[in-house]
């Protein structure tokens, strides 16, 4: 049988890179993984006991299309606590990870073709969903002048259908202040073009608090997940807010493509979001690699970078040492055995002399990493 031209996506690069350090693992290496964007950290305790809970007295089946009720009406509290922001729990939606809420924006807003602008760096999936759905992802080229984030002036010309942001953003960490969104929400809307926050590195912020779109405007999709401060990822559980007038569009698409989130994850989501000590214990960790980490790739002689506002990542210009990250992560994993991720995942044209590190393991191996990379840029000369 044939394959659709749809099905021609990239590879995700991090996954190869994973699956390459498992392999190492397995043979009995001991590998430094800053390769994944994944907190070394479980389920907030509370999560668990919420969930094992309902194990016993639930048969946990399907939830209506749209997410649990209480589910719904909680993450709507949760924009008022964080960004005063008075939020309609009906314009809540409940989805499979962020991933499933890329799936329904994508396929409510845009129609087979339309040319949608994501920036450059940026997670790779965008670019990958967006191809899958017949739909044509924009590269933005981004500049270190305006920390690598997308400006109005850039979108000029492009005869864009959407624009989707990431602030916090992967693979740089740096943020939107609210002049900057409103800016961008403003040149958006001037060319018709429907606007996208991604948000879901929201809470994981260490000099200023990340400014949600939706205290710019209500006519705009926000796309968040329990996997980054809630510390989640593999339960796949996410949350989308769009305007009241599309909430049944995005409701008849869930039913069809996911009936609904997993019950469990749910369940579990609801508890976690009153476990504030927990994931700003987290959190502490978080900014304390920050630290270590940026002292210690400077001393290491990655010294290009652009200081993470929020997530878990610094991105690294390597020019002056490779035009081939792919083979430059492979050969820090192969000699040092620290897993790092090359920015071809990001940047399909700037990316090859780009690396990303994450900081979101614990701190021992972040110090154990450094010392790692430290000594093996020694030994390269």
């Amino acid at each position: 049988m044939r394959n659709s031209s749809r099905s021609n996506v990239d590879p995700f690069i991090v996954m190869d890179v994973m699956e390459a350090a498992r392999r190492a693992e397995d043979a009995g290496r001991h590998i430094i993984h800053m390769e994944v964007g994944q907190p070394s950290t479980g389920a907030p305790v509370a999560a668990r006991e919420a969930l094992a809970k309902a194990l016993d007295h639930d048969s946990l089946g399907y939830t209506v299309a749209l997410g649990l009720p209480a589910l719904r009406k909680r993450i709507a509290q949760l924009y008022g606590e964080w960004y005063n922001v008075d939020l309609n729990p009906e314009r809540v939606v409940i989805t499979p990870g962020s991933s499933g809420a890329f799936l329904l924006s994508f396929t409510a807003l845009f129609d087979s073709g339309d040319r949608v602008g994501i920036g450059a760096p940026g997670y790779p999936s965008y670019r990958q969903i967006l191809h899958a759905l017949g739909l044509t992802p924009v590269d933005i080229e981004t500049s270190l002048d305006h920390r690598l984030q997308p400006v109005p002036q850039d979108l000029e010309g492009l005869d864009l259908a959407g624009l989707m942001v990431a602030s916090p953003a992967n693979p740089t960490g740096t943020m939107l202040d609210k002049p900057a969104m409103a800016a961008l929400i403003g040149a958006a809307q001037g060319q018709g073009a429907a606007f996208i926050s991604d948000e879901i590195y929201h809470g994981i912020e260490y000099e200023a608090k990340a400014v949600t779109a939706l205290e710019v405007t209500d006519d705009c999709y926000v796309i968040n997940s329990f996997s980054k401060y809630f510390s989640m990822t593999g339960w796949r559980v996410g949350w989308m807010v769009v305007p009241e007038d599309h909430v049944r569009v995005v409701e008849r698409i869930a039913q069809n493509m996911f009936i609904c989130a997993p019950h469990a994850s749910q369940v579990a989501a609801l508890a976690a979001m009153d476990c504030r000590e927990e994931l700003e214990g987290n959190l502490a960790v978080y900014a304390r690699n920050r630290a270590l980490m940026l002292e210690g790739l400077l001393k290491a002689g990655f010294d290009r970078i652009a200081p993470p506002d929020g997530a878990f990542y610094v991105y690294a210009d390597v020019s002056e040492l490779t035009n081939d990250s792919r083979a430059f992560a492979k050969e820090i994993l192969d000699e040092a055995g620290v897993a790092v991720t090359p920015g071809l995942d990001f940047d399909p044209k700037r990316g090859a002399t780009t690396l990303r590190f994450s900081y979101a393991r614990a701190t021992a191996d972040i110090e154990e990493g450094l010392t790692r990379l430290k000594a093996f840029m020694e030994r390269r000369g």
